[in-house]
């Protein structure tokens, strides 16, 4: 209701009213005075504009009081703090010197009392100065008396804004002047308590010798200092060393703002020194993004390390990316002169058309005996043990790699074999991390995801330190695997309801009373590979050909000839191995930064990539596909290591729980950083993949047609 409607209810409609009754002329009379009152309040009665404007400024002046008052609660909750602070200073120096009379000999027992009664008079007057106020205190207590007095007094608009204002520009300015003092006046008081402790640690009785007064007032001008220049040392604050905090040290983040997971926490050199890592070596590109791609094409036609044509695109294959980690530009020149070399060795060599054709020949006599061979370490007689075995971990082992020896890079085909301690890192769950000379590995359990669905397992003891496992499955199937004492599978076999065994693992060659060295890339014996198809039909990204008939690329044979049938551990130590089979990148499968977990919405991305797998498998039950983990650059060798195997056991489990494919086929490994796809250190979606690869070439003899 405006002013004017309620000036018309409360003097108007009275005076109208009466008018009516009374006569003309003293209606007259009433009403004059009326127009008098509205004239006159109309004339005094302020705007509608400048009722709004002095409502605007009341809320403005309200808010600069809300200001004023929460600027002075923050303040007196500094004030609580400190006195906190200054109490809990006060408890620990008590504390202190009762331990410092404790720790007193019993010579001071032989005192003369009057002596003791002295010290104890002069302990007790240090308390009660103690107890007194400081005159920081005071100040403070004066300071805070004379804002609450300012903030009492009423106050235009006009003239408190422009105060407000003032007092935040005021505390800016001291805080900024206070940030380099603070860390001064921090890195003073650490001097100051290291030489206490160093004086101490020399002189155990010159704490004893020193007056209590002398100790805590030193102490107390520390503490006069911070206050001056506006610095609260607390325990949740602690004093700022030379050193910095993690927020202060060459850029980093501080811990608060670092995610848990692996890969958003950067490692730093000392991580690096501590995890193994080494700063990979640099590659000079020289090549344009239009050679790239003509090199992609066709690979045959260069003695090049062949790369990803994209930004920052690390090598096409796993060896020559360890290569490239190892040597840099040295190792990749290197390795170009030697396929320079072996170019028209190479080159007369076919292309394999088959597994069959792609697996060294075995004589005829090793193939007949494979059947009795692997039938008498099923049947064995073993001593039936209570609990699945732990597996041993090797102390040593005969590392072979090509790491760079007195700056020099050791060629492939150059054997370093040395007599290396390996060392458990860390357990997490059913994996352990190990550190292998200058490298770190993670070895995984992948006996919990055999027991899918399964109705029995047990274990026996059997000759040479082997163990086997029977897994039964519903309706009389049974999974057979021979592990040695370290854990490495022998040989893996799948019995069905009928009766008929199909191989899954298992090297003739080695035999079983062979000695199986672990950890050693056997692949290095190896010259570098040439790749010589186009790199559309090595690697398949499911997102950029998610039309692409799978099954026909799973089916294809290896890529170059296959020396002889390895074991499955050597296959994952050995990315030159691996390298001889094609591979496909589930890029549709995008891991969230330090997750393992797979989104259905994402896992449905699978179903062809899947139907092809199990299309494979119904031609071959005995067929094994390696599924490889990967991360990217951020986080720590260790925990990235982790991360990697963990996303590869989830996506083998997808599989089968999702796709049914049995558990038994699917081998996985984790790899971490350790093969970039795109050479960055910082996070980079395309490196946090799984990759699928059909090894069943490299693991057991094929069958012969």
């Amino acid at each position: 209701m405006t002013f004017r409607s309620r000036l018309f209810a409360t003097v108007a409609l009275p005076l109208l009213s009466a008018s009516l009754i009374a006569t003309p002329s003293l209606a007259d009379a009433l009403s004059k005075p009326f127009e008098v009152a509205q004239e006159s309040s109309d004339e005094g009665q302020p705007s509608e504009e400048e009722l709004l404007l002095l409502k605007k400024q009341q809320e403005e002046q309200r808010q600069a009081e809300e200001q004023q008052r929460q600027a002075e609660e923050q303040q007196k909750a500094a004030e609580d703090q400190q006195r906190a602070a200054e109490q809990e200073a006060q408890r620990q120096a008590e504390e202190q010197k009762a331990a410092e009379e404790s720790a007193q000999p019993a010579a001071e027992e032989e005192q003369p009392r009057a002596e003791r009664k002295g010290k104890k008079r002069h302990q007790q007057e240090q308390q009660s100065e103690e107890q007194q106020p400081s005159e920081e205190q005071n100040a403070v207590g004066e300071d805070t008396q004379r804002q609450a007095e300012e903030s009492a007094q009423p106050a235009e608009e006009e003239q408190q804004r422009p105060k407000t204002e003032r007092k935040g520009k005021k505390r800016q300015q001291q805080t900024e002047e206070q940030q380099p003092a603070e860390e001064q006046n921090a890195d003073t008081q650490r001097q100051a308590e290291e030489q206490k402790a160093g004086e101490e640690s020399v002189q155990p009785a010159e704490g004893e010798q020193r007056s209590q007064k002398e100790r805590k007032g030193k102490k107390r001008q520390q503490q006069e200092q911070q206050q001056t220049e506006g610095q609260q040392p607390t325990e949740e604050q602690p004093a700022m060393t030379g050193e910095g905090t993690p927020a202060e040290t060459e850029g980093q983040p501080s811990t608060a703002e670092q995610p848990a997971d692996a890969e958003q926490q950067p490692a730093t050199a000392e991580d690096g020194e501590a995890t193994g890592r080494k700063k990979a070596p640099a590659v000079v590109e020289t090549l344009s993004e239009e050679q790239k791609q003509e090199i992609a094409a066709d690979p045959s036609k260069t003695d090049e390390t062949v790369v990803l044509p994209v930004e920052n695109g690390a090598a096409v294959l796993d060896s020559d990316k360890d290569a490239d980690n190892a040597g840099g530009q040295k190792s990749r020149d290197q390795r170009r002169k030697k396929r320079e070399e072996l170019r028209a060795e190479e080159e007369a060599a076919p292309m394999p058309e088959s597994d069959m054709s792609a697996q060294a020949p075995i004589s005829d006599e090793v193939r007949e005996a494979l059947p009795q061979r692997i039938d008498a370490a099923i049947k064995e007689k073993g001593e039936r043990l209570d609990a699945a075995p732990v597996f041993e971990v090797p102390q040593t082992t005969n590392v072979i790699n090509n790491t760079v020896i007195n700056n020099t890079v050791v060629n492939n085909n150059t054997v370093n074999n040395n007599v290396t301690h390996v060392n458990v890192v860390e357990k997490v769950d059913n994996r352990m991390v190990l550190s292998i000379g200058n490298q770190l590995v993670v070895r995984g359990d992948d006996r919990e995801r055999l027991r899918h669905d399964s109705e029995e397992v047990y274990y026996d003891n059997l000759a040479r330190g082997r163990v086997r496992e029977t897994i039964v499955r519903p309706g009389g199937v049974r999974l057979v695997t021979i592990y040695n004492r370290y854990g490495d599978i022998i040989q893996r076999s799948r019995i069905g309801r009928d009766g008929d065994e199909h191989i899954l693992v298992y090297a003739p060659d080695l035999g079983d009373d062979a000695p199986r060295p672990d950890f050693v890339d056997v692949g290095y014996e190896l010259p570098p590979m040439r790749l010589r198809i186009p790199v559309r039909d090595y690697i398949i990204d499911t997102s950029s050909n998610p039309d692409r008939d799978y099954y026909d690329f799973l089916a294809e044979p290896p890529v170059e000839r296959v020396e002889r049938v390895y074991t499955i551990d050597e296959v994952k130590n050995s990315a030159r191995l691996r390298d001889k089979v094609r591979r496909i990148d589930l890029d549709t499968i995008t891991f969230a930064t330090g997750s393992a977990e797979v989104p259905m919405s994402q896992a449905r991305t699978l179903r062809k990539v899947a139907d092809a797998m199990q299309k494979v498998l119904d031609k071959d039950p005995g067929e094994t596909f390696l599924i490889e983990g990967h991360t990217d650059a951020v986080g720590s060798d260790k925990s990235n290591l982790i991360l990697s195997d963990e996303r590869a056991e989830s996506v083998a489990s997808l599989l089968t729980d999702v796709y049914g494919i049995p558990p038994e086929n699917l081998q996985t490994q984790g790899y971490g950083e350790r093969f970039l796809k795109v050479r960055t250190q910082s996070a980079e979606q395309q490196n946090r993949r799984v990759t699928i690869r059909r090894v069943t070439t490299l693991v057991r003899p094929v069958a012969q047609n």
